[in-house]
């Protein structure tokens, strides 16, 4: 009887191994599929915001296509002019797109 008991219990150890295992190949599967892919998109867009020019044709994070007028480093702002005289703030950040590659529809 003690045999089994302890039979019983070496299995039990056994698919513990197996169980972390497979939690193991979920996080790795998770991490190429998922994360990896999501930290290449974040670190291209952060060096487009840090190679941004005046006169850099931009779409901020609102949709908003305009040409970059002034940036201001200290405080993190663009100056984005949207139509002719219209010039708006920005917050560095919400600048993502080249407004070259990305034409909006007419």
């Amino acid at each position: 009887m003690s045999t089994l008991v302890l039979a019983a219990q070496a299995a039990q150890g056994g698919g513990m191994g197996g169980m972390l295992l497979m939690m193991v190949a979920i996080f790795a599967i998770m991490w190429f599929f998922m994360v990896r892919p999501q930290q290449k998109k974040q670190k291209k867009i952060r060096e487009f915001q840090n190679s941004l020019q005046d006169g850099s044709r931009v779409v901020t994070g609102g949709g908003i296509y305009g040409t970059v007028k002034r940036i201001d480093q200290a405080k993190n702002i663009i100056e984005v002019e949207i139509a002719r005289g219209v010039v708006i703030s920005v917050d560095k950040g919400y600048v993502f797109a080249d407004a070259t590659q990305q034409q909006p529809n007419a």
